[in-house]
């Protein structure tokens, strides 16, 4: 009798605060989610880097061994402002000294970077001037960014979802949920492969170091606005109509960064995920709805019967003066 007693009052209090438990298990996960990750790319990728560290610290030592007259503090003085020029995008290499930061079609491409907040990180401003002008115009121009993308995106989320998902289920009579969950898949397909699959082949065609997965790697790190920029096309010494090439790669970011909020959104309006979020919502308290409800209803009952009050008031002060006779004057009229 008192385990189901215990039992039942158990349930009663997880479902009193089912949201709670759910977001708590939401944190959970999510902090699982990041210590697994942490973990995965620890054991994959530390013994790569132990083996460069190794494979450079031989070249050092035997480009000593080769120049005894070169102390090893001048080199790595030396190297320590060859990788400080690298990280704003300057390289000591003979055959990248063509390739100029900021010209007109890069200063766009980086432009574009920063507003979708991609930001790669290969070119970066140089003067204080500069610097102090991103934050200016990152601080006006990301909200921007964000104001146009959402326009944008609701108008082409209704002939792209919303419209096609009402013609087959009027027109054909199929379930809605079961229609949009095809049309989500399909949507998620077609720009898969016209923004992903297709752009990768490209990009592994016109950059010489770049296989097909290297390519997929930008294309989703660039378009997840993830931006890690340890692959940014356009930068070989070699590259043809590089200008036009900058162009097209920023207007490729641009449209591909519409398309993937356009499947999101898709995605997000879809019955069942709405319901799975409902989970880990805030509920709202039903008694203090209740109660702003009943306070509502009472003044604006109140302030109707006060106006109704008022309003009497003044028919009656309209209305023409009409002598009042007493009741013995007419009793006394009736009797003459």
């Amino acid at each position: 009798m008192l385990q189901s007693l215990a039992g039942s009052s158990c349930v009663r209090l997880v479902e009193q605060h089912r949201s709670a438990w759910c977001f708590a298990l939401l944190v959970l996960g999510y902090l699982l989610y990041l210590v697994f990750g942490a973990v995965v790319f620890s054991s994959v990728e530390l013994p790569y880097e132990d083996l460069l560290r190794q494979e450079l610290s031989k070249l050092k030592q035997r480009f000593l061994e080769e120049h005894a007259c070169l102390s090893e503090e001048q080199l790595e003085q030396f190297l320590m402002r060859v990788l400080e020029a690298s990280n704003y995008g300057v390289s000591v290499l003979s055959n990248a000294s063509g390739n100029w930061n900021w010209d007109f079609t890069s200063s766009l491409f980086f432009a574009s970077t920063v507003l979708s907040t991609t930001g790669y990180g290969h070119t970066v401003p140089l003067s204080d001037g500069g610097k102090a002008f991103c934050i200016i115009y990152s601080v006006i121009g990301i909200p921007f960014t964000l104001l146009f993308l959402t326009a944008v995106v609701q108008r082409i989320i209704v002939y792209v979802t919303r419209r096609p998902v009402l013609y087959f289920h009027i027109r054909w009579g199929f379930s809605k949920q079961i229609v949009a969950i095809i049309h989500a898949m399909v949507l998620g397909f077609v720009t898969v492969s016209c923004f992903f699959l297709i752009p990768a082949a490209i990009f592994s065609v016109l950059e010489d170091d770049w296989n097909f997965l290297e390519s997929f790697y930008f294309c989703f790190i660039s378009l997840s606005t993830i931006g890690l920029g340890d692959y940014v096309p356009g930068e070989g010494y070699n590259q043809k109509f590089r200008e036009l090439y900058k162009i097209g790669i920023t207007c490729y970011l641009l449209m591909g960064l519409i398309a993937m909020l356009v499947v999101l959104e898709t995605f997000c309006e879809l019955h069942e995920l709405k319901k799975f979020r409902k989970l880990f919502y805030v509920k709202k308290d039903k008694e203090e709805d209740q109660v702003h409800i009943m306070e509502h209803d009472q003044l604006s009952f109140s302030s109707i019967s006060d106006q109704a009050a008022s309003m009497k008031d003044d028919q009656k002060a309209n209305e023409p003066f009409v002598n009042s006779q007493s009741p013995t004057s007419n009793d006394s009229s009736l009797n003459n």
